[in-house]
């Protein structure tokens, strides 16, 4: 038959370039509301986006303003302010409450070397602090795991988290410094440091938080005084924690933050909040230290309600898998009691609740009367906004009857819901609408700010799988998966689809019908595209997690064959032009397939694969994770253990290797610290000695993730030239 799939180079990467403008929305903030001249009341709404730019070879972020005229509960008239503005070395940025001051850290060049600078802009004024000439303590840190900006009640003092300063090390053949100095000041700093020097501590590892995180290993929480200009590290820390994701207390009279736990040795974080971690408050006045929940659990994200009344925040249970169901609990600040709003689901009820999985709550995400909290996070294939009822614990769907695959919640002010949403047919649109009041039957009327084109040349479904009895788990009987189908939406007449097959990584994670550049782009090119949510996703209930563990390489492969199965049954797929795609685990199902219907599919490409899980468990951040999905019980003792190691290995798809019939193609990060580069190196090798096809591409300065702009480019085309060369040219 003939193919109707784009093979030329040059068209591909035309493609790729239209569809990689599309942006992707990150932050938005609500400002005060102001009332005008006439009457009316207005608030403007800040948002951040990001692009890729395949010119400059980075992601460019960019800033858009909004005006929304409202009556506190719909919106009159709304209209962009302005247009775009790039903005460059921000790390972080807040507006005060009151809107009158905004805080930006931000990072600069001085005398050639790094700077980092705290401004404080106050209408049409600016000071700035240069943080990095201050010397109490290392850089600022801009990540979501622990940074933050966060500006008092009081709007007198800024919080944030910075890496403890370390005592300059030095050799201990180090002789006198005979440089000159062109200030007093310098020669000062220079003989200050060099009484603080110590010996020998040149070359002292220091453990860090992993993926990510690479040199954040001690956090340190710091306090400005916008006034003074004082900056001080805040004391009385345990020293056992690194305390991250803070914000003021009740009156100002202290710090509220999370702390996660060295012992016995830090593991990584990213995508990991199932580490022993609590919550923590610091008496500013008299610098004592609480712990305010159990201390046998994990937590993350907390978030003070408007009243200053609440503390709401995610529970995990300590290891077991990476991402679960959280609990969500709620810290009572005058009783001191927790409760717990919304427990773990085992399985979805009537309502079709599947539970709450998110990696953090959003920054705001209360409602004005303190009473409900919003939330984002997969329900099955979609990922919905859920709003929780603190009281009762009822958990309501805001866009259950939205035609949209995906809504990420940004902010929540006043009731004023700003989102994104997307398809996988449609880039990301941003959203505004007002969060009926409590006991209401009004459904929310969302008002699109920034829409998005459409592209009806592509169509998507979810499909739902039931799994044969054979391979129906005894332990967890009755689960069901599903998959994201997305094909072209015209098809020449006799014209049959091939189709590349993705299952994600994690494998606790999912795929939602979200906007994908890569699937999009695939899909334009004439793929079909089948993404498959196997037992053991997101947004499926726990016992769908707990399903996975110790089966992993049988009970996920089968899924995602027995998916393939059942869609090739339809007429519309060639099913001799069968791709298959993955990345982390993703690449540890592709490499297993692979070798268990050997010559079944006929183009592999991983992305920083688990090939060898006895040989990652000690090269990896998170070593828990490689024992734990084998199968094995979890501890630092049995790292080693003979039986543990051969059950690993027993997982892996190395052990297949002999049986690889299909051409591979490996794309991995050389600054992996989740999946290090040695794994698919070990699967290159093991290739090469077996003459199967292989080619390997490495990349520099990337991580697990593989997201910068040059690497993402360069390795999706030739993702696309491999999978053309091996369907449609062979």
């Amino acid at each position: 038959m003939d193919s109707q799939v784009m093979t030329n180079p040059d068209e591909i990467a035309r493609l790729y370039r239209q569809l990689s403008l599309f942006p992707s929305l990150s932050r938005a903030e609500v400002g005060p509301v102001i009332t005008s001249q006439y009457g009316g009341k207005y608030s403007n709404i800040y948002t951040e986006w990001s692009q890729r730019d395949l010119e400059r070879n980075e992601n460019v972020k960019f800033c858009k303003q909004y005006i929304v005229f409202h009556d506190d509960k719909s919106v009159v008239f709304s209209a962009p302010s302005g247009n775009c503005t790039e903005f460059q070395g921000v790390l972080l940025s807040k507006d005060a409450p009151s809107g009158e001051m905004k805080a930006v850290v931000r990072k600069g060049t001085v005398k050639g070397e790094e700077n980092q600078f705290l401004e404080i802009w106050s209408k049409n004024k600016m000071k700035s602090i240069n943080l990095t000439a201050l010397k109490k303590h290392g850089k600022v840190y801009e990540d979501e795991q622990f940074g933050c900006l966060v500006w008092s009640h009081s709007e007198t003092h800024l919080l944030y988290v910075a890496e403890k300063k370390r005592p300059k090390a030095e050799s201990f053949f180090q002789t006198e410094s005979s440089a000159l100095s062109s200030t007093v000041d310098e020669e000062e700093t220079l003989r200050s440091e060099k009484k603080e020097a110590v010996k020998g501590e040149q070359f002292v590892f220091y453990e860090d938080w992993g993926e990510t995180l690479v040199h954040k290993s001690s956090p340190v929480l710091c306090v400005v005084d916008i006034e003074g200009n004082n900056v001080s590290v805040l004391e009385g820390m345990p020293d056992n924690i690194s305390p991250g994701q803070a914000f003021w207390a009740p009156g100002d009279t202290g710090v509220v933050f999370v702390g996660w736990c060295h012992e016995p040795f830090r593991l990584g974080l990213k995508f990991c909040p199932n580490r022993s971690s609590s919550l923590f408050y610091v008496d500013l006045t008299g610098g004592k230290c609480e712990q305010l929940s159990s201390g046998t659990s994990a937590v993350s994200s907390p978030r003070l309600s408007p009243d200053q009344c609440r503390i709401v925040y995610q529970e995990n249970t300590v290891y077991g898998p990476h991402m679960q169901c959280s609990r969500l609990c709620m810290y009572d600040w005058y009783t001191k009691k927790t409760s717990v709003v919304v427990d773990v689901v085992k399985r979805p009820g009537e309502d079709g609740f599947a539970g709450i999985y998110c990696t953090q709550l959003p920054p705001q995400c209360w409602s004005a009367d303190s009473q409900r909290i919003i939330v984002a996070c997969p329900q099955r294939s979609r990922k919905e906004l859920l709003m929780v009822d603190i009281n009762t614990g009822s958990v309501t769907s805001l866009t259950a009857k939205s035609g949209m695959g995906a809504w990420c919640l940004l902010t929540v002010e006043r009731d004023l819901i700003v989102a994104s949403c997307s398809s996988p047919n449609c880039p990301p649109s941003l959203r505004v609408g007002f969060l009926p009041t409590r006991d209401s039957e009004e459904e929310v009327v969302w008002i699109t700010l920034e829409e998005s084109q459409t592209m009806p040349e592509v169509d998507w479904q979810i499909l739902a799988f039931k799994p044969p009895s054979e391979q129906d788990n005894s332990q967890y009987p009755g689960l069901d998966f599903e998959a994201l189908l997305i094909k072209p939406k015209e098809v020449k007449n006799g014209v049959k689809l091939p189709l590349i097959v993705f299952p994600h990584g994690g494998p606790h994670s999912v795929i939602v019908a979200d906007w994908l550049l890569s699937p999009a782009v695939l899909c334009r090119m004439g793929f079909a595209i089948l993404l498959v949510n196997y037992r053991g996703s997101l947004g499926f209930g726990q016992d769908n997690i707990l399903s996975l563990p110790g089966n992993v390489g049988t009970q996920d492969v089968k899924d995602v064959q027995f998916a393939v199965e059942s869609v090739l049954k339809g007429d519309e797929f060639d099913k001799q032009k069968l791709a298959v795609y993955g990345g982390s685990h993703g690449g540890f199902l592709a490499c297993h397939l692979i070798g268990q219907y050997p010559g079944y599919y006929k183009a592999c490409v991983a992305l920083n694969p688990v090939v060898n899980l006895a040989s990652m468990v000690c090269s990896t951040d998170i070593p828990d994770w490689c024992m734990f999905e084998a199968g094995c019980d979890y501890s630092t003792e049995s790292l080693h253990d003979p039986a543990n190691v051969e059950q690993m290995l027993n997982k892996s798809p190395i052990k297949l290797t002999t049986r690889v019939q299909t051409p591979v193609l490996l794309i991995l990060g050389e600054d992996d610290k989740r999946v290090p580069h040695e794994q698919g190196i070990e699967y290159y090798r093991a290739l090469k000695a077996k003459q199967v096809p292989v080619r390997l591409l490495l990349y520099p300065g990337n991580n697990h993730t593989l997201s910068n702009v040059d690497a993402e480019s360069d390795g999706f085309m030739n993702t696309a030239l491999w999978i053309i060369q091996h369907l449609l040219c062979e």
